[in-house]
């Protein structure tokens, strides 16, 4: 029997992976996917958004999260099991969506598919690594990426990147296509530079494609056919050599409000704290008073998105939640009082 394809996306705090994902859904045209979801934090943001995406076809059995933690780092405990639970099922799904958390590794998920219990039954389609491309335009993966070149270029023996910028370039390094998304928000010649710089961290020729709000064909993003837990060493990593891996660059904790009768003045207060903390991404939902609705809220730096999903279920606790993710330096009492104010 041929194996299933999965797909691996990939990609910084905010970069749409989940709005990929509902479009991929939308038009996937009978094509049975599961999902699996990785968050970073307490409260599963993205995975309660795609369940309640009310698309036809997409079950909430086919949504699968992991929230114990990176999924590069619990890849036996909870994503190997995850994998043959999809597996044994009577019907198997025609295709494997993995979306990681926005601080995952990607090359140690690809390894996991080398693991006896699913590799002869499941490969790696393609690894593919979403950039929000006016964030890069904008330099927001080191404080200032010219000045830390001309350093690195200066001192070999020195290695000043920032977690984000290795963290960015870990991303690139695995993927089989870079989606610019957001490229609305470019100018053309912003674009060629997004694009000139995103090439100059690759190791190997990779297709970028452009795109906005996530919205890819299918057939751009399924088919790749790169197997790429067979290749490898095509992916090169600052990981590769034996060390533990871990997140304490990153914190992330959940704040919970009340009812809620302004969204706007909420959006002021999140991007106050953004703009005097390191809080690098802020995503959750709102019971606003008087609404029938949940209404989702999407932060990115000082960029925020607000809509109304669906309806609160009969006899939920309305609450206002939002996790808030940032430098593990981050002062939490200080941003849960401003939030709270």
């Amino acid at each position: 029997m041929s194996k299933i394809p999965a797909t691996v996306i990939t990609g910084f705090l905010g970069a749409g992976k989940t709005s990929t994902i509902q479009h991929l859904l939308k038009s996937a045209n009978g094509k049975r996917i599961a999902l699996i979801i990785n968050e970073f934090g307490d409260l599963g943001v993205d995975s309660d958004i795609v369940k309640g995406c009310g698309i036809e076809g997409c079950n909430d059995d086919d949504v699968m999260e992991l929230a114990n933690g990176c999924i590069c780092c619990t890849v036996a405990d909870d994503f190997v099991p995850t994998m043959e639970a999809l597996l044994n099922r009577e019907t198997p799904p025609d295709h494997i969506v993995i979306e990681t958390s926005g601080l995952a590794l990607p090359k140690p998920l690809v390894k996991a598919f080398n693991w006896p219990e699913i590799r002869t039954r499941v490969t790696v389609d393609g690894v593919v690594t979403l950039i929000d491309g006016r964030a890069v335009a904008d330099g927001l993966f080191a404080h200032d990426p010219h000045a830390v070149e001309a350093q690195r270029a200066a001192d070999e023996n020195l290695d000043h990147e920032s977690a984000l910028e290795e963290l960015f370039e870990e991303q690139l390094l695995c993927a089989d296509m870079v989606v610019m998304n957001k490229s609305d928000l470019l100018g053309a010649d912003e674009i060629e530079k997004v694009e000139a710089d995103v090439r100059a961290h690759l190791k190997r020729e990779v297709k970028i494609v452009r795109a906005s709000h996530g919205e890819i064909d299918p057939s751009v993003l399924l088919g790749l056919e790169a197997a790429a837990e067979d290749d490898l060493d095509a992916r090169p990593s600052h990981h590769d050599t034996p060390h533990d891996h871990d997140h304490d660059d990153f914190d992330s904790f959940a704040v919970e409000l009340g009812e809620i009768t302004d969204p706007n003045a909420l959006i002021e207060k999140l991007q106050a704290v953004v703009a005097q903390h390191p809080v690098f991404r802020i995503k959750g939902f709102a019971a606003v008073a008087e609404k029938d609705m949940r209404l989702v809220i999407q932060g990115v730096g000082s960029r925020f998105q607000q809509y109304y999903d669906q309806e609160w279920d009969e006899g939920s606790f309305r609450s206002t939640r939002l996790v808030i993710i940032g430098d593990h330096h981050m002062d939490q009492a200080a941003i849960r009082q401003a939030v709270a104010a």
